[in-house]
């Protein structure tokens, strides 16, 4: 299985929030629409009180998550900069989380369509 799109568009890296702008012409105007940003700080600022002491990031968290099922041989994070491919390695260096963490984070499955 290669895990594509790790960081939710960016909603899995705790760096939007409801005041979040894009630039005009950014396809994140529309997968991020109407209440979406509101909807996606709301279910991160959840998750992050779970996560903390075991991981030091929203964005740890999810790509810690991905590589902890056996099927998931790559990983496609992504990288704007060299801090995070510094990050995303060192995040992926961590190994798998705990199985009660996995636990925790399966019940924010969240199924939508941004599509439509």
């Amino acid at each position: 299985v290669i895990a594509r799109v790790p960081f939710d568009e960016g909603g899995l890296t705790g760096k939007i929030n409801p005041d979040t702008t894009f630039p005009k012409g950014d396809f994140r105007n529309r997968y991020f629409r109407d209440e979406r940003k509101k909807e996606i700080w709301a279910r991160v600022q959840n998750i992050d009180a779970i996560i903390t002491g075991e991981v030091d990031s929203i964005a740890e968290a999810a790509l810690r998550y991905i590589i902890s099922f056996p099927a998931v041989t790559s990983v496609i994070p992504g990288m704007r900069n060299r801090n995070h491919l510094r990050l995303n390695i060192e995040s992926v260096n961590k190994g798998p989380l705990s199985t009660d963490l996995i636990e925790k984070l399966k019940s924010y499955r969240w199924i939508r369509n941004y599509y439509h």
